[in-house]
């Protein structure tokens, strides 16, 4: 075949052509592969900003570069602890990942001038013997720190300077030098990170980490016996743990931050109710524990517990002598292995089905949120206590005024209430907390597409969700939360079929078929008196005209109430013994006023953090 001939400059233009398709294939992947590494490393999706947006996989985490898990130990003066509990983590299971160690080994106390000499030079070698071993200590998963202090920091700061996070990809297990790990603690995190942190369908901005010891302890003082249903094994719980406790990082930098305000203004970590704040007093800043506890307590933040039976657990203390023990207690539970555990076939619930508890171990039912007035009936049915349900009116009502309110509940036990209100942020807030709210942003909307103002759309929003009340058969108060206040659990008699007190704006209505039949009556007649006054007045109005008999003024002596501006110089315990049952204020008082009042009454339950100042248990 001739060089030059027209077959051969073809079969010559192939052979040229098909590298040049593939040259241009690898530069585009290294173009597309450097366009890619200029993104955040930590590709965040639009619906939460903790998500990853990459597939998961059956067992592996999310492929982000930035992913990294760091063991802080924080070590003393224990060699021999320090040595078990370095062996039990050398022992793990990590499939090969990059997984970092940090020892922060804390000074002795300096001896004061005239100190014993042999006690000091005691004191140097433990601590030579320490940090030999130490450096000796082989670690081949990541990279190895040793941060030996020039100074006694004490076991607060330990924890507390142990970890700043790099990232929203970089978690934190700290584990005090007297614990035991189990061989399968990391594969057991790493599920617990992957599935109720990278996964959106499992998510929780409200759970701050989880803990690897044995439940045992109830903090709030009074609370319920810490008992679980047979066969839970993961459960959230309100309490940090101390031994071996996995930290998410936003939520330990909010943590820092709010302690850094605090202790710099000198301002203590007070939670009354709790069996931590007598820890306070006796060892103060020796502890971090209480401080950590009032910023869960303000932030409604929960922990990620186990629960394994026959008192095992994946991180056991052997409670050795220290700051937390005058001497050796010994281990507190017993630690898990392969041959009690099968992690291959473990899989994390739904968090949705997880059980949630406070301080007090009470059962904390999260996410009642009314969305459409068809769902009214199911959360009635949760919240009534006894056939008594208390709508409670949020309306033009300050945010810290509710929070007081909610706070009056908690301290009077009363559960049985459903909160109204035209602030959605506050109400989806506290629906996280446990509380049952309606969404009534969005039915106002729903309502004022009608072509009704928005008083006319509150009127007529609050007249449904008590005619629903009725209709179930649930004796119901509508109780306005910015102008009253409760001081005891009140109640009425059942001869009663309606109450109006429109100077407290207080309303009740009996659960009974002739009492849902009288007020379907009035609805039409009292939402169209919406820009005539309040509401109880309207709904006060309507039932008399229809002469409606049974109903009680606020003259009737059978609800003692009084005016928050008659009761100067009593407090709220003196109101009580006089048989008070309710204060209220004239609707417009100012707010410093208000709060004014309620504070020299002893009535403001809040503290700085606009939550509550203390925790009040109530045994189920």
């Amino acid at each position: 075949m001739a060089k030059n001939s027209p077959h051969s400059q073809q079969i010559l233009r192939r052979r040229t052509t098909i590298p040049l398709i593939f040259l241009f294939l690898i530069l585009f992947f290294l173009f597309y592969s450097y366009c890619s590494s200029l993104l955040p490393l930590s590709h965040k999706s639009d619906q939460n900003p903790h998500l990853i947006s990459v597939p998961l996989n059956n067992r592996a985490l999310p492929a982000t570069r930035n992913f990294t898990f760091t063991i802080k130990v924080l070590a003393f003066d224990r060699i021999e602890s320090l040595r078990r509990c370095l062996w039990s983590i050398l022992r793990a299971d990590y499939g090969g990942d990059r997984v970092n160690l940090h020892v922060f080994v804390d000074h002795f106390k300096l001896s004061t001038p005239g100190s014993d000499p042999e006690w000091l030079d005691r004191k140097l070698q433990e601590a030579r013997r320490i940090l030999k071993f130490v450096d000796e200590f082989n670690w081949p998963h990541g990279e190895k720190i040793l941060h030996y202090r020039t100074a006694n920091a004490g076991l607060q700061a330990q924890w507390l300077e142990a970890w700043w996070p790099c990232s929203d990809d970089d978690f934190a297990f700290v584990v005090e030098d007297d614990l035991e790990l189990s061989p399968l603690y990391y594969k057991f995190l790493k599920l617990i990170i992957r599935d109720y942190y990278y996964d959106s369908s499992n998510f929780s901005s409200s759970i701050f980490g989880a803990s690897l010891q044995r439940p045992r302890f109830v903090p709030g003082k009074h609370g319920n016996k810490l008992q679980l249903e047979n066969g839970t094994q993961l459960f959230v719980y309100q309490l940090v743990g101390t031994w071996g406790q996995l930290l998410f990082p936003r939520p330990w930098k909010e943590f820092r931050l709010w302690y850094d305000e605090r202790k710099s203004k000198g301002i203590p970590p007070v939670l009354e109710g709790m069996v931590t704040n007598g820890w306070y007093k006796k060892m103060g800043e020796k502890i971090w524990t209480p401080w950590f506890i009032k910023f869960i307590h303000s932030r409604g933040y929960f922990n990620i517990y186990t629960h394994f039976g026959d008192e095992r657990a994946l991180s056991v203390s052997h409670r050795d002598t220290g700051v937390n023990y005058a001497k050796t207690a010994g281990p507190d539970s017993i630690l898990l292995d392969q041959n009690y555990f099968d992690l291959n076939h473990w899989k994390n619930p739904p968090v949705k089905s997880l059980k949630w508890y406070d301080f007090c171990f009470g059962e904390v039912r999260r996410g009642r949120i009314v969305k459409t007035l068809d769902q009214l009936g199911f959360i009635l049915n949760s919240v009534h206590k006894q056939g008594t349900v208390i709508l409670v009116s949020l309306f033009n009502t300050p945010q810290d005024i509710a929070r007081n309110l909610i706070c009056h509940f908690q301290r009077l036990n009363i559960s049985n209430y459903l909160l109204l209100g035209a602030n959605s942020a506050l109400l989806v807030d506290l629906a996280r907390t446990g509380h049952a709210v309606v969404d009534s942003g969005r039915l106002l909307a729903d309502l004022k597409a009608r072509n009704q103002d928005w008083k006319t759309a509150e009127f007529s929003l609050k007249s449904q969700v008590l005619q629903k009340s009725l209709e179930s058969g649930f004796d119901t108060w509508l109780l306005d939360g910015g102008i009253a206040l409760p001081l005891v659990d009140f109640s009425v008699g059942s001869t009663v079929d309606f109450l109006a007190l429109p100077g407290a704006e207080l309303f009740y209505g009996r659960g009974s078929a002739g009492s849902a039949k009288a007020w379907s009556d009035v609805i039409k007649a009292v939402v169209d008196s919406s820009e005539s006054g309040s509401f109880v007045s309207a709904a006060a109005a309507a039932l008399e005209a229809r002469g409606f008999g049974k109903m009680l003024t606020v003259e009737s002596p059978e609800f003692a109430l009084t005016k928050l501006d008659e009761v100067s110089g009593k407090n709220s315990s003196s109101l009580v013994k006089e048989g008070k049952k309710l204060i209220y204020w004239v609707a417009g008082t100012s707010l410093d006023d208000v709060l004014r009042s309620l504070v020299n009454l002893g009535a403001w339950l809040l503290d700085g953090d606009s939550s509550c100042a203390a925790v009040y248990c109530h045994r189920s």
